[in-house]
């Protein structure tokens, strides 16, 4: 077997192992929100959470991601700073503060390209309910 058809066949292999993020709940992810990201946030998303004076940059009105990004939600960049691939340093360490939270069983999202991103399923819940968020807001 050459060394093409090994890479198609662990590449597809990884693939078929997670589900991808349409299998993430909204629901699950207003939990994961309350409890690890109003703080900052606010329960409304809209960046108004009670810790804000405590904080070096002002967090994200979360329901304008889509918005600020020309209509389509930008998955990539939000499941990669909440799963701190892309860390913000805004509190004197970078987001997210519960990492070891979001790690787990890895999942696959599709992002606006086609192209796949693994991350896990808390992220993939609470990337779903970021997305509710925005079907509201238009």
């Amino acid at each position: 077997m050459s060394l093409k058809h090994i890479w198609m066949l662990l590449s597809l292999a990884f693939f078929a192992g997670g589900a991808m993020a349409e299998d993430g709940d909204a629901m699950n992810g207003k939990v994961v929100f309350e409890r690890h990201c109003a703080a900052c946030h606010g329960l409304e998303a809209t960046g108004h959470g009670p810790m804000v004076t405590v904080l070096t940059l002002p967090p994200a009105d979360l329901t304008k991601l889509s918005a600020k990004d020309g209509g389509a939600f930008p998955l990539v960049r939000v499941v990669k700073r909440i799963d701190g691939r892309d860390p913000l340093v805004s509190h004197g360490s970078p987001m997210p503060v519960y990492g070891d939270f979001f790690e787990g069983q890895d999942v696959m999202s599709k992002s606006q390209s086609g192209q796949p991103i693994a991350t896990s399923q808390p992220v993939a819940d609470l990337v779903a309910y970021l997305q509710s968020l925005q079907m509201e807001q238009e």
